[in-house]
């Protein structure tokens, strides 16, 4: 074998590179499960990221296209929700929570 034979594929390490990063997973599968959401709101679903980290997530993740930041005019108010592709990440994110339920215990 190799080294050629075990080059990992560019695209599934640019997709580690985005879901394997700390908290975006979980800010992924919180947007899932209850979406849009205020700030306020994640951070409590996420609750040991600090607030500077969380923004710094869901800039990164807006900028993949996978957040999208919604402000509404004359008010203070943000939400965040998911785009098609942060959507089209439900089946990976149900087979994460399958392999975990098998494998990790408490």
């Amino acid at each position: 074998m190799t080294s050629e034979d075990c080059k990992v594929c560019p695209k599934f390490e640019q997709t580690f590179s985005i879901l394997g990063k700390k908290w975006n997973g979980l800010i992924v599968e919180s947007l899932l499960n209850n979406s849009p959401q205020r700030f306020k709101t994640l951070s409590q679903a996420v609750e040991k990221c600090s607030d500077r980290m969380l923004a710094e997530r869901l800039k990164e993740l807006e900028s993949k296209s996978i957040v999208k930041r919604k402000a509404f005019d004359n008010s203070n108010l943000i939400e965040y929700s998911l785009t098609k592709k942060g959507e089209d990440l439900k089946p990976i994110m149900d087979e994460v929570h399958n392999w975990s339920d098998k494998w990790c215990h408490k």
